[in-house]
């Protein structure tokens, strides 16, 4: 409806979160003003195309920053209680909301009703749109030989009893299968991924949900788990409260002394600050706690190509298909004797 009128609404500002339907597309930018804090999936097009504005924001902060004046939100049917459920995401979408001086509300039968932060009724809405239409899918494809070697030499570095943090991709579901035969675990991320229940968590803590359908069927009326806004996924005061914090991360690229570039490749934004940063200096914090950064053999270098989103004061353990490094309390000589030995290059 937006992007079909959009000609009536010439110079709006759009602010999008990271899309995977690609229904926004570059030429929608002659009259609407492109802006994300991501680069991530379909977003990347838009970023390439030079329509997307980038906001470099960590993902704490987006629901201090956001402000908006219309809200458009895909909802689950209500529960026998009248409550509308924000179904597959809460994120910064509860803060935009107490903003927002319209919400717009997709009523979509094939979203789940989920335990969500924000639960809302008939008259929180000024327009309600009635569909029925599949959500959208992140499938990830099987891990290769070398994604296995890596989840696994990352899986054994997660202590007994951890909260485990992941992102996106094959290689955190990869990491997710490695700890299935885990049963001591816990998980808190802006993401709940596909294999997130494979880990049969003891307590689920999300933002958003991004997987396949058996990842929504799992979600519905789940008691176990429970998706809320960025402040509480993402904010350190919350964060804090958390022992054997695990933040388990990949990258664009990793110097050798530890610095992390996860947004820029090869001249195009596909990442963003994210959460990462949040999250590794919350586990650096986490009694018991520990930051692991995951990423091929092949993506670490002797400079990076792109910005510093997490520096090399940060750093934790750096695992690849070859091993694993632990900078922490290293020199940085020393650090890049360790990042050698796990390049495949020394």
């Amino acid at each position: 409806m937006l992007l079909a009128e959009r000609a009536e609404l010439s110079g709006c500002s759009v602010f999008m979160g990271s899309s995977y339907s690609g229904l926004v597309r570059p030429e929608h930018a002659d009259h609407l003003r492109l802006s994300s804090y991501c680069g991530t999936g379909k977003n990347r097009v838009l970023a390439d195309a030079g329509v997307l504005d980038i906001v470099p924001s960590p993902y704490s902060q987006l629901g201090r920053i956001i402000n908006c004046d219309v809200l458009m939100l895909q909802v689950s049917p209500p529960n026998a209680a009248g409550e509308y459920s924000l179904g597959l995401a809460v994120e910064y979408l509860a803060p935009a909301f107490e903003k927002a001086r319209a919400v717009i509300a997709e009523v979509n039968d094939q979203v789940p009703w989920t335990n969500t932060e924000l639960r809302l009724r008939r008259d929180d809405f000024d327009m309600v749109i009635e569909t029925s239409r599949a959500p959208v899918y992140l499938p990830f494809t099987p891990p290769s030989e070398a994604d296995q070697r890596i989840a696994a030499h990352a899986a054994a570095r997660v202590p007994e009893g951890a909260t485990v943090e992941c992102g996106i991709g094959t290689l955190p579901n990869a990491i997710l299968a490695a700890l299935a035969t885990r049963s001591d675990l816990s998980y808190h991320s802006g993401v709940v991924c596909e294999l997130v229940p494979s880990i049969r968590p003891q307590r689920c803590t999300g933002g958003a949900l991004m997987g396949t359908q058996a990842l929504f069927d799992w979600a519905r009326d789940n008691a176990q788990l429970r998706l809320t806004h960025s402040d509480e996924t993402h904010g350190a005061r919350s964060l804090a409260t958390i022992e054997r914090f695990v933040a388990i991360n990949s990258a664009v690229e990793v110097d050798l002394t530890g610095q992390v570039n996860g947004e820029l490749a090869r001249g195009s934004y596909v990442g963003a600050v994210g959460g990462a940063l949040d999250f590794i200096r919350a586990a650096n914090a986490s009694p018991g706690g520990i930051s692991i950064m995951a990423l091929p053999a092949a993506r670490l270098v002797e400079k990076l190509s792109g910005p510093v989103s997490v520096p090399r004061s940060e750093a934790g353990i750096v695992v690849t298909e070859h091993g694993s490094a632990d900078l922490r309390g290293c020199t940085l000589r020393e650090r890049e004797k360790r990042m050698q030995r796990i390049s495949g290059r020394s």
